[in-house]
């Protein structure tokens, strides 16, 4: 890949392998954590991500044990996968005048 892919190239692509590791050896896996996924993807594989997390998701939608947590800047990318009917919540976290942090759990769908 070395010379031929755009830095976002090559973290997409280490994703899609993770998330096919993932789905290969952890089926009963109760969680999937992901920091910051989009760093360096440009829109159309920002989407192409979350359309394969919802599809996880939707897979997965009967385990009972089975969790993703996405840690991200990209509010965006947030809305593009809390678009799912198996995601339950999502959790703000800001920073005070004193720089304590408060986070706020809010539902997706009330």
């Amino acid at each position: 890949m070395r010379g031929r892919c755009s830095a976002g190239q090559k973290v997409l692509a280490s994703l899609i392998i993770w998330l096919a590791l993932a789905e290969t050896f952890c089926l009963n896996c109760g969680i999937l954590a992901l920091d910051e996924p989009t760093t360096n993807l440009d829109g159309p594989n920002t989407e192409s991500l979350a359309a394969a997390l919802l599809r996880i998701m939707e897979d997965r939608k009967g385990q009972e044990n089975f969790q993703l947590i996405v840690i991200t800047h990209d509010e965006r990318f947030a809305y593009l996968i809390g678009q799912c009917q198996h995601a339950e919540r999502y959790y703000w976290v800001t920073k005070d005048d004193h720089q304590h942090s408060i986070t706020k759990a809010q539902k997706l769908f009330d």
